[in-house]
């Protein structure tokens, strides 16, 4: 069993924040891959299904941001699971907007949501990074980040959330590199 966390902020005015990638990415996998029902738990909304062979739990912690790792943590030790089970998708400044990489542990790059998971478990877990952009100063960050997706970019945001929801069964075999690839080959389509 694997748990994939979206990171976001609850709440019905962050919704197309680009801070709120990862809940999306979850919305959309359990919309194509037809998860069960949403279920309040582990401080935030939980959802189970299968992608391909594996079971995966969707959550999107309902703690807010900064304080993400509370309710991760909490499910990890429910299902007495370690970090390895664990894969996060979360925006990220520092790739071109819609870009999907995928990489094991490292920095929190200055990601709340990241800080708060590596407090609670460390920094060996699979995170999904998916490109934002960056507003070219440090000063606009705050408010490029919790700005909503420009109108713009809602046709590639839908096309990303589909090709990392169709290719999601690479992720749960474990072969990231092919789901970036086949990520990205759906995203020049």
């Amino acid at each position: 069993m694997q748990i994939w966390v979206g990171l976001g902020n609850p709440g019905p005015q962050y919704v197309l924040h680009r801070h709120n990638v990862g809940f999306m990415v979850c919305d959309a996998l359990a919309e194509v891959h037809g998860f069960g029902p949403v279920q309040k738990k582990f401080q935030g909304w939980l959802q189970e299904g299968r992608i391909g062979t594996e079971k995966v739990l969707l959550l999107k912690p309902a703690t807010f941001m900064n304080e993400s790792g509370r309710s991760v943590g909490e499910a990890l030790r429910f299902y007495k699971l370690g970090t390895d089970a664990l894969t996060v998708f979360h925006d990220e400044l520092d790739l071109a907007p819609f870009k999907i990489k995928v990489k094991q542990g490292g920095g929190t790059a200055g990601h709340n949501g990241l800080r708060s998971i590596d407090q609670h478990l460390g920094p060996d877990f699979r995170r999904v990074r998916i490109g934002i952009g960056h507003p070219g100063h440090k000063d606009r960050v705050t408010g490029y980040v919790l700005g909503n997706y420009a109108k713009a970019e809602m046709d590639p945001l839908a096309d990303m959330l589909g090709a990392v929801a169709a290719e999601a069964e690479w992720l749960t075999k474990g072969d990231d590199a092919r789901f970036m690839s086949d990520v990205a080959l759906r995203m020049q389509e």
